[in-house]
Order: C-alpha cells, then sequence, then structure tokens
C-alpha cells in the first residue's frame, strides 16, 4: 500500500515534512507543500484526514458562497481559490447561493458546527445585508464593494468604467448607450457612477433613455441591442456592464443588419476569455480575478490562523483592453 513514506520518496523531502503537510501546513514552505501534494496524487495516498482534524480542531475546509455557478468570471475566481487553498492543505466547499440570504446561513452554519474554519463571499456586500461580518465567522469579500464592514478584496469600478467611457469620448462618440447590471448591484451602482461621471466631465449630458437595464445575462444584453438598434436616434457607441451582455448586443445588432463596429462600437466589462474570440474582439475591462480569489484565501488563512490583517480593504488594479469593438464615431454624410 502506498503510505507516508512513498510520498516522502515521491517528493524528495523527509517524512517529518510530510507529516508537517498534513497537519500544519503553514509550517511548509510552499515549495515542499506543493512537492508533498503533487506526490500524494502521483501514489494515490489518502491521509486520514478525520484523525488529524480531530487533534488540530480544524475541519481544513472554507465555504465559498457563490451567487451564481453560471457566471464565468465567478469560475476564475473560484479557481484561484482553490488553488491556493489546496497549496495551504485547505479543501473548498462551494455553495450556490441565488443571492439568497437562507441559503446563505445554510452554508455558513457549516462553519458554525466546525465542519468548515471559513467563509469566503463572492457577493458584493449591500447596506441591509446582515449575515457577515459576524465575530464567530473568519470571513473575507472575495469580489467586494465599497462600504463592506468586513475584510475585502475588490477593484475600483467606477474607475473602471470611467476609463471606458474617456476611452469612447475620445473616439468621439457622444451619443453613448449603457446596458446596465441590475439597479441594486452594488457593482452596477458603481460602474453607472464612472458611467455618468464620463459624461459630465466632458459636458455631456445626461440621457435616461439611453439607459438599458440588464440583469448581466446574454440574453439580457441581446435585448438591450434590440432597444438601442430600433431607436430613430441609435447611439454610436455602447457601454455594456459585463462582457456577456456585450456579445449579446452584438448578435442583435448583426440580426438587424448593423456592423459593429463601423454603425456602433460596444465595450464590456471582465475580460472574460471568449473577448478575445468575438468578431470583433471585445474591448473591455479585464478584471483581476484570478489575483481576487487569491488574496481572498491568503487572508483568510490569516484570519483563521488568529493573525492580525493591517487594514480591512484591498483594492487592485484593473486593465484596460482595446481590442476591435470600437471605431472612432463616423461622421454623417
Amino acid at each position: 500500500m502506498s503510505n507516508i513514506r512513498a510520498v516522502a520518496k515521491k517528493a524528495g523531502v523527509s517524512i517529518a515534512t510530510v507529516s508537517r503537510a498534513f497537519t500544519n501546513p503553514e509550517k511548509v514552505s510552499k515549495n515542499s507543500l506543493k512537492k508533498v501534494m503533487d506526490a500524494v496524487d502521483a501514489v494515490g495516498y489518502r491521509p486520514n484526514m478525520m484523525a488529524r482534524n480531530f487533534r488540530s480542531a480544524k475541519a481544513y475546509a472554507v465555504v465559498v458562497l457563490v451567487p451564481d455557478f453560471a457566471n464565468l468570471f465567478f469560475t476564475k475566481v473560484i479557481r484561484a481559490i482553490q488553488e491556493t487553498a489546496v497549496q495551504n492543505g485547505y479543501n473548498i466547499l462551494l455553495g450556490e447561493t441565488r443571492d439568497n440570504e437562507r441559503r446563505e446561513a445554510e452554508y455558513i452554519r457549516l462553519v458554525e458546527s466546525r465542519q468548515a474554519d471559513g467563509v469566503i463571499q463572492l457577493r458584493p456586500h449591500t447596506p441591509d445585508y446582515k449575515l457577515l461580518p459576524n465575530q464567530h465567522i473568519p470571513a473575507v469579500a472575495a469580489c467586494g464593494a465599497s462600504g463592506t464592514p468586513y475584510v475585502s478584496v475588490r477593484m475600483d469600478h467606477a474607475a473602471a468604467s470611467l476609463s471606458i467611457m474617456n476611452y469612447l469620448i475620445s473616439m468621439g462618440h457622444k451619443r453613448i448607450g449603457c446596458i446596465a447590471g441590475l439597479e441594486d448591484n452594488p457593482h452596477s451602482i458603481d460602474r453607472f457612477e464612472g458611467y455618468k461621471q464620463a459624461l459630465a466631465d466632458a459636458g455631456i449630458e445626461f440621457d435616461p433613455e439611453l439607459v438599458f437595464e440588464g440583469d448581466f445575462t446574454m440574453s439580457s444584453g441581446h435585448a438591450g441591442g434590440e432597444y438601442f438598434a430600433n431607436m430613430p436616434d441609435r447611439p454610436t457607441a455602447v457601454f455594456s456592464m459585463n462582457d456577456e451582455m456585450a456579445v449579446g448586443a452584438i448578435k442583435a445588432f448583426k440580426e438587424v443588419g448593423l456592423k459593429v463596429p463601423e454603425d456602433v462600437s460596444i465595450t464590456g466589462f471582465d475580460d472574460l476569455p471568449f473577448a478575445t474570440y468575438t468578431d470583433p474582439a471585445l474591448t473591455t475591462v479585464r478584471q483581476p480575478a484570478e489575483e481576487m480569489g487569491k488574496k481572498a484565501m491568503q487572508l483568510l488563512l490569516q484570519i483563521m490562523d488568529g493573525k492580525e490583517v493591517n487594514q480591512s480593504e484591498f483594492i487592485l488594479k484593473h486593465d484596460f483592453v482595446v481590442r476591435e469593438s470600437v471605431k472612432p464615431v463616423r461622421a454623417k454624410a
């Protein structure tokens, strides 16, 4: 049978190092921990995790609260959380919540009953949210919003949308439509703030008729594209609050014979993998999804180990990615 000696031999480390990797992974270098975990998989060894957990009074698991498994952005964040967790000897338990607090409470109860050690929340905090913070629950917000009352990792969504809008305005666009996200979503609110700020800075009057409320799905983006395409005085550019809605809008434009970007320019938000392969390739904002997930898990590890976190909010930088879906506004004949 494969055993701890086989793992040590395969990894090229001592038996003591393998033992520490199982019982106190924080005391093993990342390089050695990776070697041990790779060797565990290679030789098919399965340590007695129940015994380890009983001795340490830890579950070596964290709960990740996911609003929607279908959202591709969350997939990137989760992957980074899991990679960082595994490197530190933890497993992750995924809970799809659909923004339902009753469901979230059930998953948080896993920490209260010692079946998990902490929580990473992917839903942005809202003022009426009551479950977190909880002094008994180690928790980090991985996709936080401004005003989150516990440790959070986020990007500046208002600044990111401002950069998109400034780019469109620099290309001569003044009549710019907006396919917004859900109106009560903190990220949507911040992105909308950037949209309006850019218009104000450029001396362009805000027109509520140029705003279509979507819900971050491709189908709502398609509906938004139809809405703008059928306007008598349609916008020359559209800012979509995520890549999926932008793809839906592009399809709607093409269905009525409009060319992107010749007839209408469009931008997205997130830089999901398919943004490079859309026709045309999508100009968008790249959220640091992997960095968000990694940082959130690192912070949660600190909190679960009783170490002090020196700040409550970590704001990560975004990138503006220029591709083919925007052209300078076409002069009217």
